[in-house]
């Protein structure tokens, strides 16, 4: 019985099979075919377009750059750079951008202090000395520099030299216009032959009127030991030449 069974269920499965090869072997041979009414034409008018000629320069801005090139560290990123580890490792500051900004300060800072230090020391140099001519109020007044003096005798407003020179609190240089001062008015008088290359003995063997000799003798000994003394000047000694000096010259 039970191979009469499986007799029958073997030819139900190859009656099965060879219907499905049958079907799929009509379905293959089929072929479709199309004819000239199975096309259709596009009727629509085309726009031409063309790209311009000079197209790229429209991207030439960063937003359409996608590779940033490197830019190469120099010596003075490489100094800031250590500042700013240096910094951030001192203080414990939270990130490098925080240590960064504290660099840019701190030089900023410095620069500016440097050129308010230059510019000082540019004004300094023109407010002392021959250069205070450039502040004052007559532009054209001349300047004679004081290693020119001796030379210039004839030339010099002693007098005024003379108030500069004590209000700027330099009493040793202003016994030394006194004394040139003095020269040029004896030689003014004709009381002396002046000559820079006279020495003060020089003068007093050509002063006649033993009066202003004596005072004369006096007054280049003081100059001698104010001017070339290497001692502090005190204010007793400066008023005492100042007054023979101031003496000597009203009376000529």
């Amino acid at each position: 019985m039970n191979k009469i069974l499986y007799i029958f269920f073997l030819f139900t499965c190859l009656n099965s099979f060879s219907q499905d090869t049958l079907t799929y072997e009509e379905i293959t041979e089929e072929k479709i075919i199309f004819t000239e009414k199975d096309i259709k034409l596009d009727s629509s008018n085309l726009e031409t377009r063309t790209f311009e000629e000079n197209f790229k320069d429209n991207y030439q801005d960063s937003e359409y750059i996608y590779e940033q090139a490197v830019k190469e560290s120099n010596w003075w990123d490489r100094f800031k750079q250590w500042l700013a580890d240096f910094f951030k490792s001192l203080f414990n500051l939270s990130s490098d951008t925080v240590s960064g900004k504290v660099v840019d300060i701190l030089i900023k800072s410095l620069a500016v202090i440097l050129i308010v230090f230059v510019i000082y020391l540019i004004v300094k140099a023109i407010m002392n000395g021959e250069g205070q001519w450039i502040f004052g109020k007559s532009s054209d007044k001349k300047v004679i520099h004081y290693e020119d003096i001796e030379k210039n005798i004839h030339l010099v407003d002693f007098e005024k030299l003379i108030k500069e020179t004590l209000k700027s609190g330099e009493q040793r240089l202003s016994i030394r216009y006194y004394y040139l001062w003095l020269l040029k008015k004896m030689s003014d008088k004709n009381l002396i032959e002046w000559d820079i290359e006279k020495t003060n003995s020089d003068y007093l063997y050509e002063i006649k009127e033993q009066t202003l000799k004596s005072d004369f003798e006096y007054a280049s000994y003081l100059y001698n030991y104010i001017w070339y003394g290497e001692f502090e000047l005190d204010e007793t000694t400066f008023e005492k030449a100042k007054a023979a000096f101031e003496k000597i010259i009203k009376s000529i």
